[in-house]
């Protein structure tokens, strides 16, 4: 019997955002090849240490157990560049962390996100920006891991949080903004409040996170003492009169959130550093640096913001993380 990819949210993670891989990728960078594979193979028992992404993923994938007739609600699957035999460690990793992820794609030297559509993925992250980039290039849902893996205090709840323009939404408000002031963008979204954004790279993703809030408000209905997991935000630049927007677009969509945060060039971070999310999405670098260290956090880098900066977009966010961390240069096999 087929497995049912298609009733499920479906994530993909490269071992690169969900393990930090920094010795393994400065072996690779600094030997070669041959001294990478010798290296991954003497240390094949070594379980590797969490990465940026370990939380969410470890927290998501928690969700399953919500399920009342055994269907599986989540499933997450690994997408490398490592070759299979390099890839058993990270197959080893997993199970000494006690993540239930069974699946993997291991393509030596090469990004598999082409796979993604097949796979009924709504989302990959990576600690690769040439493979994120490009996914993005093809439309599917990416995002780049950065920063430092945050502590991960004991706990079952997950806590998300969205940017809204160039995440959740497209970029067309973000347009108007970019080539005029912002005078002019309040305008822009006063005029179209009950005209609904069209939808951006994450919205898949939230509709699927939804679909397991919609579990958990069943399960108050049955019991008002039961205390909800799932918590979503969105944390936006945005603020009065372009928030009602924001509310419209996503009652159009059929979607929600729990919270919403309108700060109006307020530092996002001094926010975050508070809710303290398992995962942050935003499409601006200059939102991230400030939270990256303690905030799980993920660069979308899509829209016209993103493409007006390529030039400089590899400019570290964590001058202490090492630059291994986040390969982009090596042909044949970035660690992943």
């Amino acid at each position: 019997m087929p497995f049912p990819l298609d009733e499920m949210l479906v994530v993909g993670v490269a071992s690169s955002a969900l393990f930090d891989l920094s010795d393994s990728d400065k072996i690779f960078r600094e030997y070669g090849e041959d001294e990478y594979r010798k290296h991954q193979e003497e240390h094949i028992d070594d379980t590797l240490n969490p990465g940026v992404a370990f939380p969410f993923i470890r927290r998501l994938l928690s969700l399953n157990d919500l399920s009342s007739d055994g269907a599986q609600l989540v499933e997450v699957i690994i997408l490398s560049r490592n070759d299979p035999e390099t890839g058993l460690r990270v197959m080893r990793s997993l199970e000494a962390h006690g993540l239930a992820i069974s699946r993997a794609i291991f393509m030596q030297g090469r990004s598999s996100h082409g796979f993604m559509g097949a796979l009924n993925m709504s989302l990959f992250l990576s600690a690769n920006d040439d493979d994120v980039r490009a996914a993005i290039d093809q439309g599917l849902p990416a995002g780049r891991v950065v920063g430092t893996p945050a502590e991960d205090a004991a706990g079952r709840d997950l806590r998300i949080a969205f940017d809204f323009d160039g995440v959740l939404t497209d970029d067309s408000s973000e347009r108007i903004m970019q080539s005029s002031d912002l005078p002019t963008f309040h305008e822009n979204e006063a005029s179209h409040v009950e005209e609904a954004m069209p939808e951006g790279l994450m919205a898949e993703f939230l509709r699927g996170i939804n679909r397991i809030q919609d579990i958990e408000e069943d399960l108050v209905r049955t019991d008002p003492t039961y205390n909800r997991r799932v918590h979503v935000a969105i944390v936006t630049a945005r603020n009065a009169p372009a928030h009602e927007r924001v509310v419209r677009t996503l009652q159009g969509w059929g979607l929600r959130v729990n919270d919403a945060f309108f700060l109006g060039g307020v530092e996002k971070a001094r926010i975050l550093q508070v809710l303290r999310p398992h995962i942050f999405f935003d499409d601006q670098m200059d939102h991230l640096r400030g939270a990256a260290n303690d905030v799980p956090s993920v660069h979308v880098p899509f829209g016209v913001v993103n493409a007006a900066n390529a030039a400089s977009s590899d400019a570290a966010v964590d001058t202490r993380q090492p630059p291994t961390s986040e390969p982009q240069d090596q042909p044949d096999r970035p660690a992943s």
